[in-house]
């Protein structure tokens, strides 16, 4: 292994000189990772934006990783085997965790559809990891289908669609449910900024 292979031992970790909890200090309130999950239409991006504009005018410090964007450069060259899926959630939770050192409440919408992988990003992230299943049924996530993918997915035309030709592993203890395929977009933002206050006092006032 040459000094440029990656898993190269030539490596140190700087310190910063400004910690994560001087940084929490100065915005005022926790950073931590809220993972929203669920299936393609289950409504994560749309939550995950909705709480971030929420949070924004509540003065906190956010970034939304949007599964889509995310694959435009960071993971672009990946494809959706479930080999590369790991690959994915496996580098969003590495730059989760560096959100997090910075002080930002990071908000992640992936389908992130294997537990395991999503148990190796709360393993990496400890208690700064908050999974919000966004629990909609496959009937209803193909009805707000507009691109048209779940039929597609049906007739065999799309690979490793998850719900269809790749499993989806619902979380079995995530810290919150939302019915997102019940709920309006308000209660469901609601939710979960009840609950983020719920577990920061910092956030009680601004709520």
């Amino acid at each position: 292994m040459n000094e440029n292979s990656v898993g190269s031992t030539n490596i140190v970790w700087h310190q910063s000189q400004v910690s994560r909890e001087m940084r929490e200090q100065m915005n005022e309130h926790r950073a931590s990772v809220l993972w929203f999950t669920g299936l393609s239409g289950a409504g994560k991006s749309t939550l995950a934006h909705a709480v971030e504009a929420q949070l924004h005018q509540m003065g906190v410090r956010t970034y939304v990783l949007d599964g889509d964007n995310v694959r435009h450069g960071l993971c672009g060259d990946l494809n959706f085997s479930d080999v590369a899926r790991r690959e994915n959630i496996r580098r969003i939770g590495e730059a989760s965790k560096l959100f997090v050192d910075a002080g930002v409440m990071v908000l992640t919408a992936f389908i992130s559809p294997f537990r395991s992988d999503r148990s190796r990003v709360r393993e990496l992230l400890g208690d700064d990891f908050i999974e919000i299943y966004c629990d909609s049924s496959i009937e209803v996530c193909e009805s707000r289908d507009v691109k048209g993918l779940y039929a597609r997915a049906r007739k065999g035309e799309i690979k490793d669609f998850t719900g269809i030709s790749s499993p989806y592993e619902a979380p079995e203890s995530a810290e919150l449910v939302v019915k997102t395929g019940l709920l309006s977009l308000e209660a469901s933002v609601k939710q979960v900024i009840d609950y983020l206050a719920s577990r920061d006092s910092a956030l009680q006032s601004k709520v």
